[in-house]
């Protein structure tokens, strides 16, 4: 028996910080959306109780430090599976950019488990489950567009925005999520309306939605690395509806309605940057062909 599972990548319309909790955890409300720059997931069950992780992609671990393995693991041990599974990773996500990869492919090996499996599990219980595995594994999960509040794990679905092209681009440099939040001074930084971009995706407003884009992290991470500056202010002066950091860093990414100009800019990136893409808003559950 096998399954493929589509395991997209997701931005930040909105991050915001609000403290630091008792648990060391932060709280957070961050608006997100998926965008149609994908991971493939191929789901073997094996009758041999082992978990296989298998990728071409040389930065994939394949042991417990894969996501998409300790979600496995999390589902064996929660109910007793005797069966061991093969998942295989085509990666397409950049590794360590902010958009979620590791995430997804977790939340893409719960799904389908789920179905391979015949656990029955609801959207809800699974994305509990992929709270235990990581923060934006409970959004991934939904595979949608979401407000996640808490420590990431507490989902409010929300309507997809409106579609528009997003053009995205990752320096070649790997940021710590850990060392930016560790450099965050909540006091120095000009949160954003949560509640005006909630609205304006319930509205439907593109030009609002491009009005509202923030990020408290981006001011820790375009200080302790030039490179990410470089790129948003390339992309702002590209002429963008809106330009903005995608979680911890270091993947910029910009939100254009007309397609000549994101190719214009796609192309203009290409020129310094490795990493470029140019792909469409989703914000909705998408299947493999």
């Amino acid at each position: 028996m096998y399954l493929l599972e589509k395991a997209p990548a997701k931005i930040n319309l909105s991050l915001d910080v609000l403290y630091k909790r008792p648990d060391q955890y932060h709280e957070v409300e961050m608006v997100m959306t998926t965008i149609d720059l994908a991971d493939r997931i191929e789901l073997i069950v094996l009758q041999e109780d082992r978990i296989e992780i298998k990728s071409e992609n040389r930065f994939v671990p394949n042991d417990e430090r894969n996501l998409a393995y300790r979600a496995a693991k999390l589902l064996k041990d929660t109910f007793s599976i005797q069966n061991g599974v093969r998942i295989y990773i085509e990666k397409q996500i950049p590794v360590a950019a902010g958009l979620a990869g590791g995430s997804s492919d977790a939340a893409a090996t719960l799904r389908g488990l789920n179905k391979l499996w015949n656990l029955n599990l609801s959207t809800k219980e699974l994305a509990d489950l992929g709270a235990e595995i990581g923060s934006d594994v409970s959004f991934c999960v939904y595979d949608s567009t979401a407000l996640a509040s808490g420590r990431g794990e507490q989902i409010t679905e929300l309507p997809p925005p409106p579609a528009c092209w997003v053009v995205l681009a990752k320096p070649a440099i790997g940021v710590s999520t850990q060392t930016i939040y560790q450099n965050l001074n909540l006091e120095d930084v000009q949160h954003p309306s949560t509640k005006k971009m909630v609205e304006a995706i319930q509205q439907q407003r593109y030009e609002e939605i491009c009005s509202q884009v923030g990020n408290v992290l981006e001011t820790v991470t375009l200080r302790l690395y030039p490179e990410v500056k470089q790129i948003k202010e390339q992309m702002e002066q590209s002429g963008a509806d809106a330009v903005l950091m995608s979680g911890s860093g270091p993947t910029v990414f910009a939100l254009v309605q007309q397609e000549s100009r994101a190719q214009r800019m796609y192309n203009s990136l290409k020129g310094f940057c490795e990493e470029v893409y140019m792909v469409r808003m989703l914000g909705y559950p998408q299947t493999l062909d």
